[in-house]
């Protein structure tokens, strides 16, 4: 009783193509197919992007740890040579 049945559907497709044209029909779903692709092309680049950026991230870090390393080892050694020294 509150449902469309399929010759409701079709009367409305054939109202909707007389109003707009097929070309004009047939270029808003391009526009909307080309806008689709877009959004599924800009998805996943942001998705690449941020496993980059995470997988940068992680090298930073650790180059970080490193340098932090080099510089504690450096000013233990430069403790270890003032204390012979007195």
């Amino acid at each position: 009783m509150g449902g469309i049945s399929i010759w409701q559907l079709l009367i409305i497709a054939v109202i909707v193509v007389l109003l707009f044209g097929t070309k004009k029909l047939r270029g808003i779903g391009g526009d909307l197919g080309s806008a689709v692709k877009g959004f599924k092309k800009a998805m996943s680049d942001e998705d690449t992007a941020a496993k980059d950026a995470k997988d940068a991230k992680d090298a930073d870090f650790d180059q970080k740890n490193l340098s932090e390393k080099q510089s504690a080892e450096q000013s233990s050694t430069e403790k270890q040579k003032d204390k012979e020294q007195v």
